[in-house]
């Protein structure tokens, strides 16, 4: 049987290679890798602004991830910017944002990680959490703490005990979307895990399982996507 083909959502900003400086679509190579590791064939979805593209893109993937990144713009889901948020990334965002009300439209298997599971709340009616503290080990250096799954949930099928998982972020879901439901949380009671409720398999992780050893989140999704109808 072919692989499954992962859609996997980038930054866009200067690079510098070679001699050349210039805008780039980037991608930590720690999310491709993850993806080929857990029996996917990665593919890069730099932003694109056509309306009819998030569509046809979606047509043609098995499954769909949603990448960290930069802050989702605060008037995304209808609040004023804090001081601490960062600068926006508007095309992303706007793509983003197409992209997983395509997915979910078509029912394709979809991952937020990080960013992307912010993005998923903001996209369905959620709110965000500007700042949280204690998520980072300070500008560039990723932390690490607990996470416990909520019993019953996907998630919890997946990784049922406590899990220590690679942590990168000062923003989090606050009031979440109808149809999603919390799967998992930190010490701290932020929501760590998202999924909606249901029998689509759609699912958001606030940590960073690209930064560790732990596969069986981005497994969850390469098993389904193999398993889908469009196969």
């Amino acid at each position: 049987m072919t692989k499954p083909l992962i859609g996997v959502t980038t930054y866009v900003n200067p690079a510098a290679w070679g001699v050349w400086k210039l805008p780039a679509a980037l991608l930590p190579a720690a999310y491709p890798a993850l993806i080929q590791a857990s029996g996917g064939l990665a593919a890069m979805l730099p932003p694109d602004l056509d309306a009819a593209s998030a569509r046809a893109v979606v047509a043609r993937l098995d499954g769909l991830v949603i990448a960290g990144g930069a802050d989702v713009e605060p008037v995304r889901y209808g609040s004023d910017r804090d001081p601490r948020t960062g600068p926006p990334a508007r095309d992303r965002d706007a793509w983003e944002l197409m992209l997983v009300d395509a997915a979910l439209e078509a029912g394709l298997p979809l991952l937020g990680i990080c960013r992307g599971m912010q993005v998923l709340n903001v996209a369905l009616g959620g709110t965000l959490v500007q700042h949280v503290d204690g998520h980072t080990g300070g500008v560039g250096v990723f932390s690490t703490h607990r996470v416990r799954p909520v019993p019953g949930t996907r998630y919890a099928a997946l990784a049922p005990e406590p899990t220590d998982v690679p942590t990168y972020h000062h923003q989090a879901v606050d009031r979440l979307a109808d149809g999603l439901i919390a799967s998992a949380h930190a010490d701290d009671g932020t929501v760590e895990a998202v999924e909606l409720a249901g029998d689509a398999w759609v699912l958001g992780v606030q940590w960073h399982p690209e930064m560790g050893e732990d596969e069986r989140v981005m497994r969850g999704l390469v098993r389904v996507a193999e398993a889908g109808p469009r196969r």
